[in-house]
């Protein structure tokens, strides 16, 4: 008995220490303040719950100062951050977009929870990562909604010794739906099965390293009721305006502008303050809209693509007009920079590279801290790393070879880079309790 109060009153002492902490408060007249605040902490008696997944990710690493460090704070206390943004929720396990996985995300620390933005045939702002994606994201192939697919279920085709010759395909929308018609489905991890001989079949194809284990319960979500959960779990948010059909977005919004304006005009609607809101968007004309014509623009987040095939950002300038040059991209980002664009996110393996056995922050990390942005980077969590850098894709593109990053626990050394040699202000995880444990480790806010 002795021991457990002993112990008891040594978690009490960590937490004082400790206080929960919310994410960047850019009231204060600072650019990248990572101050409390505590009108937002509404959700503060949430317990946060890692699991076992980061723990296991530490002890997998090779003996180094880092894995010592991160070894330190294996007893917590572990809080939540807004250096840990919810990609999709907590969209490793859960399906994407649900009120299951916003959930989870909440309680692995996460301090921002992204909502993707896109709308149903009447205007309404719902959760999904792209207007053409519920064949992939939805069980709605085998309802009657089916019907309302602008593509309907085509099987897979296949020659006489049962190769594969056209995959199977399907295209489905938020926007053929009613607001009623969209909450009747329901969420599944993101996949299909190429070689489906049926819609049922077509359900299938998740990655052996994800899971089905959760996709019995995909509520599927609206922007507000997003940010509803959100509020009572004191998380901030980040949605991100997706782009779509623009003959679809002219008929129900009256064109892009409007449709900007139109999420600006919810999270006002919703009662959510600036500060507390991370708009985000691949098309740089929404973010200067924002910018310049609503309260949201100063934490407004210029997405940036990245190409592997050829190791340069995809970049395009308010015309559409795409920039290859190093000299062109750097003259656009710095009318960005003059026009009052503070934030840009640029996908992971743009930030960093590799030399020799380090990884290092890459020329355009370098770059853009050169003009004064705050970066946002995407996303952790989302590669199969078993195996190393070289086999796991995009996310890791920039240690093709797998020089530095040999199997999953060594994501922590790119992690450690993102956060102290480029200086990120925030992660996109699929499984946001990774990053929460470094950032609770590193008491970053």
């Amino acid at each position: 008995m002795m021991r457990e109060v002993i112990q008891v009153a040594a978690v009490v002492a960590a937490l004082a220490l400790f206080p929960g902490c919310a994410f960047a408060d850019r009231d204060d007249g600072h650019r990248g303040n990572h101050g409390h605040d505590r009108d937002h902490d509404r959700g503060g008696s949430q317990s946060i719950q890692l699991g076992p997944r980061p723990f296991q990710l530490v002890e997998s690493m090779e003996n180094g100062p880092l894995k010592k460090r991160l070894l330190q704070c294996a007893n917590g206390p572990f809080r939540r951050t807004g250096f840990s943004i919810g990609h999709r929720g907590a969209a490793l396990q859960f399906p994407e977009h649900t009120k299951e996985s916003y959930q989870a995300a909440a309680r692995m620390g996460a301090g921002i929870v992204e909502c993707d933005v896109t709308f149903t045939k009447d205007g309404d702002f719902v959760c999904r990562h792209a207007q053409n994606d519920l064949h992939t994201t939805t069980d709605i192939l085998v309802t009657p909604l089916a019907a309302t697919c602008i593509k309907p279920f085509t099987p897979a085709s296949f020659d006489a010794d049962g190769n594969l010759l056209t995959p199977a395909s399907a295209e489905c929308r938020t926007s053929e739906l009613s607001l009623e018609e969209f909450r009747s489905l329901r969420g599944k991890m993101d996949a299909f099965n190429p070689a489906a001989r049926t819609p049922e079949e077509f359900l299938g194809g998740t990655a052996s390293w994800r899971t089905d284990l959760y996709t019995g319960r995909g509520t599927l979500m609206t922007l507000r009721e997003s940010i509803e959960l959100n509020e009572r779990n004191g998380v901030r948010h980040t949605p991100e305006l997706k782009g779509g059909d623009p003959a679809t977005i002219a008929q129900v919004f009256g064109g892009q502008e409007q449709y900007a304006q139109k999420l600006a005009d919810e999270l006002r609607a919703a009662g959510v303050r600036p500060r507390d809101a991370w708009p985000q968007s691949f098309d740089v004309n929404d973010v200067l809209y924002w910018v310049r014509n609503t309260a949201y623009g100063r934490q407004a987040v210029f997405l940036i693509d990245y190409d592997a095939d050829r190791d340069n950002i995809l970049l395009f300038d308010i015309a559409g007009r795409q920039l290859v040059r190093r000299e062109d991209q750097f003259r656009f980002l710095a009318e960005l920079r003059k026009a009052r664009v503070e934030i840009v996110a640029p996908a992971m393996p743009a930030l960093l590279a590799v030399s020799g056995n380090r990884v290092v922050p890459s020329r355009l990390a370098r770059d853009l801290k050169a003009l004064g942005f705050d970066i946002i980077t995407w996303t952790f969590e989302r590669s199969d790393l078993r195996q190393g850098a070289s086999g796991a894709g995009f996310y890791y593109d920039f240690d093709p070879s797998g020089a530095v990053i040999r199997k999953d626990g060594d994501m922590y050394k790119a992690l450690d880079v993102l956060a102290k040699e480029v200086g990120i202000l925030g992660i996109f995880s699929d499984w946001p309790a990774t990053v929460s444990y470094y950032a609770s480790c590193m008491n970053l806010k």
